[in-house]
């Protein structure tokens, strides 16, 4: 990914559904093709948010753990608007 994120949300304090909710929301006032950055954490937030959006015809551009974090850590999930 070379160009940067237009948004940035956290949703690492929210647990599901808000972390979605939360999402879905930023994601619905974008523009298409705008992108945004959403950091999460948590298995179930891991799983459903970026299955949630990519449902919705979204395009996840990338998933990847901040570093020193295990597999239910902290991640950064950038998403682009359709």
């Amino acid at each position: 990914m070379t160009e940067k994120p237009n948004y940035s949300l956290d949703i690492t304090n929210e647990v599901c559904p808000m972390t979605f909710v939360k999402t879905k929301l930023l994601v619905e006032r974008m523009a298409s093709g705008e992108m945004v950055e959403v950091r999460l954490k948590g298995a179930e937030p891991l799983g459903n948010v970026p299955r949630s959006l990519a449902e919705l015809g979204h395009e996840i551009l990338s998933l990847t753990p901040e570093p020193g974090e295990g597999p239910a850590g902290i991640h950064r999930l950038v998403v682009c608007k359709k």
